[in-house]
C-alpha cells in the first residue's frame, strides 16, 4: 500500500494505486496492511502441515490469525462505520453458543472458538464496510490476488494428489485421503471446490489490462479459468460442478462484465465438458482408475444427504421454537430414534438454513437469515447501481464471492471454517460498504477504530494461546519418548481452555469404564459422535448401573449398522441361536423406558 487509506472521498485526479489511500500515521504500515492480507488470503487454504487429533486446526489458526492481524490495520482506515442487517445477523449469532453453553451445557471450549469466530467476522464486516471506494478497490484487488495465488497452487497440489500421488509428502503437499480424487491441502473435495470457485471470480477481476493481464492478451483470463475447473474436475466435487454453472450464469446475466470476462464465463460449461473428456480419456488409455469418475458418475443427489436432512426436519419439528441448541445438533440427532438413518456419523446436515433452524429455532433462525439474505440483496443493489466502471465491477465480484459461498453452504457447511467464514465477512463488508457519493443512513458507531485493533490484538494472542494450548491434546494422541503416562496426559489435556473435549473423548475411550468415563463421554458427545465413543459410553453407562440408558445408546449405534460395533454386538447373535433371551446383555435388549436425546446430556 503506498498511501494511507481515508474514510473520506478523494479528489485527486492521480492514476488508482498511486493515490488511492491517503491518511495519518507512518507509511510502513500501508505495505504492511497490504502484505498481511494478501498472507491471510493465500496462506490458510495451502497449510499441508498438521498434528492428530485435528487434521484443519492449523489452517484454521493461520486464517484466525492472520485476518486478525489484518483487522488491526484495516481499523486505522474506518472511523466510523453504520450498522447494517448482517452486523446485526453476526450479533445474534455471536450469543448462539454462549445461550447454548448456559442452557444446553455446550462445553465452555466449543462456545469460546465459535463465539471467536463470529466476533472475528463481525468486526471484519464492520470494518470493511468503513473503507471509501479508492480505498475498497484498492484491498479489494490485493484480496483477490490472494484468492487466485491460493487457487492456482492448489491447482498444482491437485495435479501431483491425482496423477503423481507419491509426491504428496503430507506436510507440502497433503495425501489424498480417496485415491484418484484431489482434496487439496484442506483435505476436502467440496473445500477445494469452493477455493477453485472464489479463484475464478478473483480472475475475473483481476483479468483487465494492467492487472493480471498487462499486456491484453486475450487468452490469459479463459485459460486461467480452464486450470481452475480442471482441479474442479480432478476433485470430483458435484458442489464446484454447480459453482461452475453458477460462474455461466453469471457471465449470460451480467451485461456490465468487459466482454472478455463475460465470454470466458459463458464458456465455463463447455470447459468443464473438455476437462472432463481428458480425464476421462486419460483414465481409459493409462489403465488408472480414479475416484472423480465413480464420484461424479453418483449424479447430482446424494442419498445420505437427502436423508440426514429429512431426519434434521423431524428435529425441527419436535423443537420448533427455540431449537436443540448452538452446536447441539449432532449430539440431538446420534441420539433420536431414526431407524432408516444414514450410516455414516454427522456433525451437520449440510444445509445452513436447516443447521440454524434446527439449532436455533425457527423464530431466532428466521430472523438471521432475513437480515443475510436482506444484506444480500442491498449488495446486489449496489453493485448494479455502481456508476463508475470499477466499482460496479469490484462491487459485482464481492457479491459473487458471498453468493458463491452461500449457495455451497446450501450443500455444505464451508462457514463452519475459519478460512472460508473471515474471507466472506470481509468480502460481505466490501459489498455493502456505502458508496462516496451516496449520503450516510443509519446509526454510527463510535469508537469502532480502538474496538477493532483492540479485538484484533486479543485475536492474535488467542491463536497464540490456542497453538500452545492444542499441544496439551497433542501429546495425548502423538506421545514421545519422554512423555507421561496416558491418564497423566490425558489429566493435562482436559484443562485445555480450546481443545478439553478431544482429551474428554480420550478418557472416554482409553482408561475403562465408571463415573469419570461417563461424564467425560457426555462433554465428548457435544463435539462430534462416533461408534468407539458410542461402545464406551454405553459401557460406562453399564459400570454404573444405568442399564436403561446403556441399551438407548446401543440401540442407536445399532442404526448405524457400523462395522466397528459388529463385535459389541456378537453376543446378541450368540445368544440368540443358542436361544438364551433371559441372558441377553444391555446392549441386545431395547430400554424398557422412554428416554429423549436431551436426558443423554
Amino acid at each position: 500500500m503506498s498511501r494511507a487509506i481515508s474514510s473520506s472521498p478523494s479528489t485527486s485526479t492521480a492514476p488508482q494505486g498511486a493515490q488511492a489511500l491517503r491518511g495519518p500515521g507512518p507509511q510502513i504500515l500501508q505495505p504492511l496492511a497490504l502484505t498481511l492480507l494478501l498472507l491471510a488470503s493465500v496462506i490458510p487454504p495451502l497449510l499441508a502441515f498438521n498434528i492428530s487429533p485435528s487434521a484443519t486446526l492449523f489452517n484454521q489458526l493461520a486464517a484466525l490469525g492472520g485476518w486478525a492481524a489484518v483487522l488491526c490495520l484495516l481499523a486505522r482506515e474506518c472511523p466510523k462505520v453504520r450498522s447494517t442487517a448482517a452486523l446485526w445477523a453476526l450479533v445474534l449469532l455471536m450469543l448462539a453458543p454462549l445461550a447454548s453453553h448456559l442452557w444446553t451445557g455446550l462445553p465452555l471450549s466449543l462456545a469460546l472458538s465459535s463465539g471467536a469466530m463470529l466476533a472475528a467476522a463481525a468486526l471484519l464486516l464492520f470494518g470493511a464496510q468503513g473503507l471509501n471506494d479508492r480505498a475498497r478497490q484498492l484491498w479489494f484487488e490485493v484480496f483477490c490476488w490472494g484468492l487466485l495465488v491460493a487457487g492456482l497452487l492448489s491447482l498444482v497440489v491437485s495435479l501431483v494428489q491425482v496423477f503423481a500421488p507419491q509426491f504428496a509428502d503430507g506436510n507440502v503437499i497433503a495425501r489424498s485421503g480417496v485415491p484418484g480424487r484431489a482434496v487439496g491441502n484442506m483435505r476436502q473435495p467440496n473445500h477445494l471446490a469452493s477455493l477453485l470457485m472464489w479463484s475464478c471470480v478473483a480472475a475475473v477481476y483481476l483479468g483487465m489490462p494492467g492487472r493480471l493481464n498487462p499486456f491484453g492478451r486475450a487468452w490469459v483470463l479463459p485459460s486461467i479459468l480452464f486450470g481452475l475447473i480442471f482441479a474442479v474436475v480432478l476433485s470430483g466435487s458435484r458442489t464446484g460442478v454447480i459453482g461452475v454453472l453458477i460462474l455461466a450464469l453469471w457471465g449470460a446475466l451480467d451485461r456490465r462484465l468487459p466482454r472478455l470476462a463475460r465470454f470466458s464465463l459463458l464458456a465455463t460449461p463447455l470447459m468443464l465438458a473438455l476437462c472432463w473428456w481428458l480425464v476421462a480419456a486419460w483414465s481409459a488409455s493409462s489403465g488408472h482408475a480414479l475416484g472423480v469418475e465413480s464420484r461424479l458418475a453418483e449424479g447430482a443427489g446424494s442419498p445420505s444427504r437427502i436423508a440426514i436432512l429429512s431426519n434434521a426436519w423431524v428435529l425441527l419439528k419436535q423443537n420448533p421454537w427455540l431449537g436443540v441448541g448452538w452446536g447441539e445438533f449432532n449430539l440431538a440427532w446420534t441420539m433420536s430414534e431414526f431407524p432408516n438413518r444414514p450410516v455414516a456419523f454427522f456433525d451437520h446436515c449440510h444445509n445452513l438454513p436447516m443447521q440454524l433452524a434446527v439449532e436455533l429455532g425457527l423464530p431466532l433462525s428466521l430472523t438471521v437469515l432475513g437480515l443475510l439474505s436482506w444484506s444480500l440483496w442491498r449488495a446486489l443493489r449496489m453493485s448494479m447501481q455502481a456508476k463508475d466502471a470499477g466499482q460496479a465491477l469490484m462491487r459485482r465480484c464481492a457479491f459473487m464471492l458471498v453468493l458463491m459461498i452461500g449457495l455451497h453452504s446450501l450443500l455444505e457447511y464451508p462457514l463452519w471454517y475459519a478460512y472460508f467464514l473471515l474471507p466472506t465477512a470481509f468480502a460481505f463488508g466490501l459489498a455493502l460498504g456505502r458508496p462516496d457519493d451516496q449520503p450516510q443512513r443509519g446509526a454510527e458507531v463510535e469508537g469502532l477504530p480502538r474496538l477493532l485493533a483492540v479485538t484484533g490484538v486479543i485475536l492474535m494472542l488467542g491463536t497464540a494461546y490456542a497453538l500452545w494450548d492444542y499441544q496439551r491434546v497433542v501429546v495425548i494422541y502423538s506421545p514421545g519418548e519422554s512423555a507421561a503416562p496416558l491418564p497423566e496426559r490425558i489429566h493435562a489435556g482436559q484443562k485445555s481452555l480450546f481443545f478439553s473435549t478431544q482429551a474428554d473423548y480420550a478418557a472416554a475411550t482409553s482408561l475403562g469404564y465408571g463415573p469419570q468415563a461417563l461424564a467425560a463421554a457426555k462433554r465428548s458427545a457435544h463435539q462430534l459422535i462416533d461408534a468407539r465413543l458410542m461402545m464406551a459410553w454405553a459401557k460406562s453407562l453399564h459400570a454404573v448401573g444405568d442399564d436403561q440408558k446403556a441399551s438407548y445408546v446401543s440401540e442407536r449405534l445399532r442404526e448405524f449398522r457400523n462395522k466397528s460395533s459388529e463385535a459389541f454386538f456378537a453376543e446378541c447373535t450368540a445368544l440368540e441361536e443358542a436361544e438364551l433371551a433371559t441372558l441377553k446383555p444391555y446392549q441386545c435388549l431395547p430400554p424398557q423406558q422412554q428416554i429423549e436425546w436431551r436426558e443423554m446430556r
